[in-house]
């Protein structure tokens, strides 16, 4: 066993705190189309992904090698480095979980490494050909590539389905989903594990206790294997249901062609060494399902969400990174400084968290509102034509009679008709009779109705 100085031991354990934090995070990759298809249960979904992430974390460390040998130069890092850039990845990792944005853990993982690499050593610590080459360029072509694929297997999926039993193609392919989210579970142990093992292995040899070239001992290999599994069996249940419900409406199809296309492009790239983050293949692969089936649709809101925080995840853990190493320079205190900030930071978060719990009792049951795009789109569509808007009013039955008709003087029958009778009125009690004594005078004669002519 390899000598440890506390730093260093301190180091060992806030890496497998990063990884753990790596597995709930990026559970989602793996199962977040099984579940919400239904394909499985929640509970065992995770659990299952948790067994092939720590089986995966045995079949390379060609990812390792390139965080620990190829990323930054490793004769000119202290432990303390690692320390903060570490500090730098745990507290992006949260602060996107909290919110539920899918976030590359990868990429801020080597962001906190670049940044404190940066500001103990300078620029020149960190080799640009091998941050351009294997991980930048990876970073905007996975995405695409999975999405092309996962779009062309989906079309193909219902193409070759169409005259197949409805219930037993779909049978078929939640079966199959299972398998492809096992792959994409067993690649994401061989892809991100290795990224702990690789940091663990750099601190190790900064800190003297390992020759530098070596590759990570076997115990490296199993603590991150089952720090990973662990953290993917809690389930990072508010990044399942943006990548599950968020992005797009999936069936057992679409779920089957994204996952298989996924690890295909995983596994493809954990053998060539290509540090390449699981959260952009799948959610590429995702999209192009989503566009793959004919009346699909994609929430751009949320993808456009999900890009943003993408294109500022190396630079977010980077400023974190530097400014933590620029206090851990500080001496003993300045390290202890930055670890009760981490604790307090993460405690902070969780506590927030528990404002709107997210488990795996809820995690299908909210759709992700429509966004911005969305409602632009509804705004200017205009509504189908109701059948009461597209008649004229018409008038009443028997007006319009009378109206073609036109007669002069309504008969009595049409006015019956038109206005019908209305309930009884109470009788008006008729006036009392005049008496006959107190009858009216007699009209006066024509004689006394003429004036007299007037005297000349």
């Amino acid at each position: 066993m390899e000598s440890f100085s506390l730093i260093l031991a301190i180091v060992v354990i806030t890496a497998l705190a990063f990884d753990f934090t790596n597995g709930f995070h990026d559970t989602a990759n793996a199962m977040a189309t099984t579940i919400s298809t239904g394909a499985l249960k929640p509970k065992v979904a995770v659990a299952m992904s948790a067994a092939l992430n720590l089986v995966g974390a045995f079949l390379s460390v060609e990812v390792a090698n390139t965080i620990s040998k190829g990323l930054v130069d490793e004769t000119g890092i202290r432990p303390e480095v690692i320390f903060a850039a570490l500090v730098g990845a745990i507290l992006w990792n949260l602060v996107t979980w909290l919110v539920g944005l899918p976030s590359s853990s990868s990429h801020a993982l080597m962001g906190g490494l670049i940044g404190a690499a940066i500001a103990s050593a300078g620029f020149g610590a960190v080799h640009g050909g091998v941050l351009v080459t294997k991980v930048l360029l990876p970073a905007v072509a996975a995405p695409v590539v999975a999405g092309l694929a996962a779009m062309v297997s989906t079309r193909l999926s219902y193409t070759i389905g169409r005259k197949s039993d409805g219930k037993a193609a779909e049978k078929g392919h939640r079966a199959g989903q299972i398998a492809s989210a096992g792959l994409v579970s067993l690649a994401h142990g061989t892809n991100d594990a290795q990224k702990t093992m690789g940091v663990i292995t750099l601190a190790l040899i900064a800190g003297g206790a390992i020759a530098p070239g070596s590759n990570p001992p076997t115990w490296v290999i199993l603590s991150a294997g089952l720090a990973i599994a662990l953290g993917t069996y809690i389930g990072g249940w508010r990044i399942i249901r943006t990548m599950g419900k968020g992005l797009t409406d999936l069936q057992p199809q679409q779920g089957f062609a994204a996952q298989t296309s996924a690890a295909t492009a995983i596994l493809a790239s954990s053998h060539l060494g290509f540090s390449l983050s699981t959260t952009h293949v799948v959610s590429g692969s995702v999209m192009g399902a989503g566009l793959g089936r004919k009346g699909g649709v994609v929430r751009w809101s949320t993808a456009t969400r999900m890009a943003v925080a993408w294109v500022l995840t190396l630079p977010a853990a980077a400023l974190v990174g530097a400014g933590a190493e620029l206090v851990t320079g500080l001496g003993d205190w300045g390290t202890a400084l930055v670890a009760a900030f981490l604790v307090a930071s993460s405690a902070v978060i969780y506590k927030l968290s528990r404002r709107e719990v997210v488990d795996h009792t809820n995690v299908n049951g909210d759709e992700e509102p429509a966004g911005v795009v969305t409602q632009a789109i509804a705004a200017v569509t205009p509504p189908p034509a109701s059948p009461v808007a597209a008649e004229p009013a018409a008038a009443p039955e028997p007006f319009a009679a009378q109206a073609a008709e036109s007669p002069a003087v309504p008969a009595a029958e049409d006015l019956a008709a038109a206005f019908p009778a209305q309930a009884t009125a109470p009788a008006v009690p008729a006036a009392p009779a005049v008496p006959a004594v107190q009858a009216a005078d007699p009209a006066p004669t024509a004689a006394q109705a003429v004036p007299p002519a007037a005297t000349v």
